[in-house]
């Protein structure tokens, strides 16, 4: 019996991961990638690219490698708990040679359409148009992986700020934010005070003249190092923390955390504090467990 096709779109960190599965179920994966490389938004590059996500040059991911690792290939010891995108990458190479998951990828190779064949209400399958180098191919497979993450297109709400069409200064989204220097000597305001935000802020400071952050309902930080210096997520993900925060009462735990983070320093006093509690963070970063 002729294996199933899988048609996988992107080779980021979970097309990787996809075209690793389909092999060990005996399915047969095409992986197909817009871009010459792998890694997705993992691969930084000076210019932003149309159609795929952006990132910064001082890009550290905010999740230990403890937690992020792949379970079949732990990432090696001597990297840094939180790494740097480079090594995020590296990471990704690594895993990629290690389970020979090249030669299954079609890059500079554009997914242009998928639809449904005329009899799927029976075959299941799927009809893939695909583009590399002026030429166009349909091909159909059994099952297709959409894994082309999230973070491409940029929401740059303009109508929220009126007279922005006055503004003789320059504005832009964080996407095509790349570096510090051309902020040398200038004003500026962040607006926004998401990981993003919170990043360039602080980077954009060592150059700038001045730099406003700008949160509309102000934000619980939490630092990437926990007690004793573990990884924050390890700590909030322990078993011990798990059991706590089903015997204790959601008022309680709140005071406590609130108390945990006002220790480094005083929200209020920094004009930081939310009118959320800081159960509404753990919940969107950690899951519904916490």
């Amino acid at each position: 019996m002729a294996k199933r096709r899988v048609a996988v779109i992107g080779s980021g960190a979970s097309g990787l991961t996809c075209i690793k599965c389909c092999l060990e179920e005996g399915l047969e994966p095409v992986c197909f990638e817009r871009s010459g490389d792998i890694g997705g938004l993992w691969r930084f590059q000076e210019t932003p690219e149309e159609g795929r996500a952006s990132i910064y040059k001082s890009v550290v991911i905010n999740t230990s490698k403890e937690m992020m690792c792949f379970s079949d290939y732990p990432i090696p010891d001597h990297y840094p708990n939180y790494m740097h995108n480079s090594q995020v990458l590296e990471y990704f190479r690594m895993y990629a040679k290690e389970f020979d998951l090249l030669k299954y990828i079609q890059f500079k190779t554009t997914v242009c359409s998928v639809k449904k064949q005329p009899d799927f209400s029976t075959s299941g399958q799927w009809q893939v148009v695909t583009e590399c180098e002026g030429k166009r191919q349909v091909d159909v497979f059994d099952g297709v992986m959409v894994c082309t993450g999230h973070h491409t297109n940029p929401h740059l709400p303009l109508e929220s700020f009126p007279g922005i069409e006055k503004f003789k200064g320059k504005y832009f989204h964080s996407r095509e934010y790349k570096n510090p220097v051309d902020f040398t000597g200038k004003r500026v305001i962040v607006i926004g005070i998401g990981n993003s935000g919170g990043d360039l802020a602080v980077e954009i400071s060592h150059t700038a003249k001045q730099v406003f952050l700008s949160t509309r309902r102000g934000a619980w930080i939490l630092n990437r190092v926990g007690n004793h210096g573990y990884p924050i997520d390890l700590t909030f993900s322990s078993r011990i923390t798990y059991y706590l925060s089903k015997i204790l009462g959601l008022s309680l735990r709140n005071r406590y955390m609130e108390k945990q983070m006002n220790q480094r320093f005083d929200h209020e006093l920094f004009g930081l504090k939310p009118k959320h509690r800081q159960h509404c963070l753990l919940h969107q970063k950690y899951g519904k467990s916490l």
